[in-house]
């Protein structure tokens, strides 16, 4: 293929948050219509990605652009402070723009230290870089002058071409001569055409290579519009503001190759140098590692001789005399983990669990497929028996498939942060970060925006947005529903309106900060990706700044980086609670070693359907289903958890299942083989594991293939399917299973797979929800005080949650508990038990602040109780 001698090298997309207006990828993950624009209509070698002082899309970028064949340029469009970055005052121009392109490896890496140091450093506005740090991290760089907020260009607007030479001269300096490119732009704007001479007259002087750019925002000269309307979003403005931020010309979008050479006809040389840097760069990112952090370990010991230590001391913990099928499955997960160098791993996520829960800090049994692991189960992990629930570890960790393994974590809200900050301390502040989010503007969301810049009244783009369906694109929604399309077609207005709104949706709208997601690195993040900063408010509303990477989770991932997910589960607060209250009074020496899965008086409590407060049951319908379904063991609270989904419920699942339970309709197995792995399901095919264990016992898939078909039916990818239908029906023949019954067999595993449940995360769930009722059914009184307390807070949060504290408040009074008013003279802070009877708590009165609170416990326990309001008011006073 014949390539075009031009590469644009100085362009913005979506990750220049609401001003550029270009995707990367598309909704589907594929390469967007730029990049496919750019390799088969413009036939360009190479392209640049340059947002403004930020790095975020750079990952995605990477990798989209080796899936179209051409060459990525990572770079950025960095604010250069003008003097030193820590000074921090308002000036006309406290910063400048400068074009920066990661020539190698070398030069990537230190495009990412001045990257992050311009948000951790620099930060005041936007995130600025200093010649200093330029200098320190210049090795590997190519920088181009910039557009007309560029230092040189400001220079020649101030017709001081002494001064524009001399900077000239000094990026020259630190970056070398041939890496320090005279940047020239023609937007059709006038002052960069009276500029231009002055630019070639330096590079005259100075013996630099111009180059020319095109400072790409969007992607035709026919999205201008669109584009303005996306500039009115980001500064709260509207069309018909006169003095709004704008861009005074359409001509900053992806010309072509030919536009390019015919617009700088007059210096040819800028076009070749294009070419020129593009030939000079030579990156190349790695997505096949795994950089797990250090675990520090004694001289001569090794993470495999010290993991294998700690689960046989586990194995012996857990099942005092060990079967020979446990040592089986210890072996054979510890090789694996072995062979795919996860033994770190394991030891990183066993130290800071340990940590927890030597000091006081609840942890939950388990969530996600990591429940299906024994080397989890004797390390203290999970406490969910793998072998006892029919639990595949392969569903956790795909022998065929080297990925990371991902062991969610859920621990107590209450000390969450204290984990991590026992993290961020072991393995060094620098080493470990959060991970940015990304939020979309989604079809509802912009058509308000867009409304509201094009001069709709609230209520009337209320109105149109409320007309999408929930979860439809603007697409589908104005060719389904007849309402849009009647507004359409009578109002072009309307009718501009949705054009541009369809345009602009899905773009990049703002950063947030994962909820639980933390990166720990061996070294320095920056060695790997860039950081930034995010303000955020904490629960008293003061302000945190919070260090995140600028890359996103699956980016991450590719990397190789080490993610942990440190959830925090209020219901292991509840639970914690209660056994505190318990400890004090009725039961010194609690322990759940010594409570049975089959407690009376819990199941009395599911066979009646009482569980509001109980973790995952305490919906209407799942209690009108458990209601129905009347279970009598765990199994049935693991599918119960599992049954109530969208999916199961809108197959009619549901229905099925509680009539099996019931003896009403006949559980019938097409095959002997399939009663052990269907049994506890009524012969329904509910768990992704069942799948993979149909795979792997009938048709003899190995565990990593049985994996790879749970996958494609879950996600429905109809390629892999297929294929995998042939060698289902092929291996099912080895135990004399016709064609005609192996092709129904994966039908039905087609059918019911779809909706397939991941049973490791249900049956750690499902002993969360026992725990809950267990509580609940044997100790209500210390199980509802601590509900209510778990609510206190959560109230002022909107009408429905406080409507939530009143319903367990009346829960609580059906279970013959009485609650006592509040009580100057009694209560306590937090709701508490009062002789068999619950208190209310002064700081679930709404409007009543902790700090007052506090106060009158604190005088009524010094001087004994009030004897008048003239005491209470004055001490409340001194608080107010």
């Amino acid at each position: 293929m014949t390539h075009s001698e031009f590469v644009h090298l100085h362009n913005h997309t979506e990750y220049s948050l609401l001003d550029g207006a270009c995707k990367i990828v598309d909704d589907q993950g594929k390469p967007a219509e730029l990049l496919r624009i750019i390799s088969h209509q413009f036939k360009m070698p190479a392209l640049a990605i340059t947002d403004h002082g930020n790095m975020y899309g750079a990952i995605e970028f990477y990798r989209a652009c080796h899936e179209v064949g051409v060459k990525p340029i990572i770079g950025c469009e960095l604010y250069v402070a003008n003097g030193s970055r820590f000074k921090k005052e308002k000036s006309d121009r406290n910063y400048f723009h400068l074009t920066l392109l990661a020539k190698n490896n070398e030069g990537y890496k230190n495009l990412m230290k001045l990257s992050s140091l311009g948000f951790l450093e620099g930060f005041y506005h936007k995130p600025r870089v200093d010649k200093e740090l330029l200098a320190k991290y210049s090795s590997g760089l190519i920088a181009l002058s910039g557009c007309l907020l560029g230092e040189v260009a400001q220079s020649l607007l101030a017709d001081n071409k002494k001064n524009a030479l001399k900077i000239a001269s000094e990026y020259s300096d630190i970056f070398g001569k041939e890496n320090f490119y005279i940047e020239l732009m023609d937007n059709g704007i006038d002052e960069q055409k009276k500029i231009i001479p002055g630019l070639l007259e330096i590079a005259k002087v100075t013996g630099l290579s111009p180059v020319a750019t095109n400072d790409c925002h969007f992607l035709r000269k026919e999205d201008s519009f669109d584009h303005d309307v996306l500039l009115c979003i980001g500064t709260n403005s509207e069309l018909t503001d006169e003095n709004r931020m704008k861009f005074s010309t359409n001509q900053f979008y992806y010309r072509s190759p030919q536009e390019m050479t015919e617009l700088f006809s007059f210096e040819p040389r800028a076009i070749k140098s294009t070419m020129e840097i593009a030939d000079k760069v030579a990156l190349e990112i790695k997505f096949d590692q795994i950089l797990l952090p250090h675990y520090p370990l004694e001289k001569n010991e090794t993470p495999d001789i010290y993991l294998e230590k700690l689960c046989q001391e586990g194995l012996k913990t857990r099942y005092l005399q060990p079967t020979a099928v446990h040592q089986e499955r210890l072996k054979y997960e510890l090789s694996v983990i072995n062979k795919m160098n996860f033994a770190s791993y394991f030891l990183i996520v066993w130290d800071f669990i340990n940590y927890a829960k030597q000091n006081g800090i609840p942890v939950g049994p388990g969530r996600g497929s990591g429940a299906g692991s024994i080397v989890s189960y004797t390390l203290g992990i999970t406490d969910i028996c793998p072998i006892k629930y029919g639990l595949l570890f392969e569903r956790f960790l795909n022998p065929d498939r080297r990925s990371m393994p991902d062991l969610d974590i859920d621990f107590a809200d209450t000390g969450r942060e204290r984990v991590i900050e026992y993290v961020r301390n072991k393995y060094g502040q620098r080493n470990c970060a959060q991970i940015i989010t990304f939020g979309s503007m989604q079809a509802r969301l912009v058509i308000r925006d867009v409304a509201r810049v094009m001069g709709f009244t609230p209520a009337e783009s209320n109105k149109i947005a409320k007309l999408i369906p929930f979860g439809a694109n603007i697409f589908a929604a104005t060719q389904s529903v007849p309402e849009i399309k009647a507004l359409i077609s009578s109002d072009q207005k309307i009718k501009k309106l949705f054009e541009t709104a369809k345009k602009l949706e899905g773009l990049k709208r703002h950063t947030g900060v994962h909820a639980a997601g933390m990166i720990i690195a061996k070294e320095e993040i920056t060695n790997y990706a860039p950081l930034a900063v995010k303000s955020e408010k904490n629960s008293e509303n003061e302000k945190n700044i919070v260090v995140t990477s600028q890359y996103n989770d699956e980016s991450m991932l590719a990397l190789g980086l080490l993610k942990v997910d440190f959830l925090g589960l209020r219901t292991l607060t509840i639970i914690d609670d209660t056994i505190k209250l318990l400890k004090q009074s009725k039961e010194p020496n609690f322990s759940w070693q010594n409570v049975s899965l089959d407690d009376t008086k819990t199941f009395r409590l599911f066979h009646e359907a009482k569980t509001m407060g109980v973790f995952q049951l305490e919906s209407r319908g799942m209690r009108d289903l458990m209601y129905k379904l009347k279970p009598t063991n765990i199994n049935d609270i693991i599918a119960l958890i599992s049954l109530y989904r969208p999916g199961p419920m809108g197959a009619g699942m549901l229905d099925d299942f509680v009539s099996r339970k019931h003896g009403k309709t006949a559980v019938v197995y097409d095959h002997p083989m399939l009663e052990p792995i269907l049994k506890d399901t009524y012969g329904i095919i509910l768990y992704q594991e069942q799948v993979m264990r149909i795979a792997r016992d009938v048709a003899g898939f190995s565990a990593g293939q049985a994996d790879t078909l749970r996958k494609a039916m879950g996600k429905k990818i109809p390629d892999v399917i297929e294929k995998q239908r042939e060698n289902f029906i092929n291996g099912a023949k080895s135990n004399n299973i016709t064609p005609k019954l192996g092709e129904k067999l994966f039908e039905q595993i087609m059918h019911f797979g779809g909706y397939g449940f991941n049973k490791s995360h249900a049956a750690a769930y499902g002993i969360i929800a026992y725990r809950t009722a267990y509580l609940k059914a044997n100790y209500p009184l210390e199980y509802m005080t601590a509900v209510l307390n778990s609510e206190i807070g959560r109230s002022a949060v909107s009408n429905e949650e406080e409507n939530k504290l009143v319903g367990y408040l009346r829960d609580a009074e059906s279970l013959r508990i009485e609650i006592l008013p509040p009580d100057i003279q009694a209560s306590d802070v937090r709701f508490s038990t009062e002789n068999g009877k619950i208190r209310f708590g002064l700081l679930a009165i709404k409007n009543v602040g902790e700090a007052a609170c506090l106060d009158i416990i604190s005088e009524r326990n010094t001087n004994g109780a009030f004897k008048s309001w003239t005491i209470l008011y004055q001490g409340l006073a001194q608080v107010l």
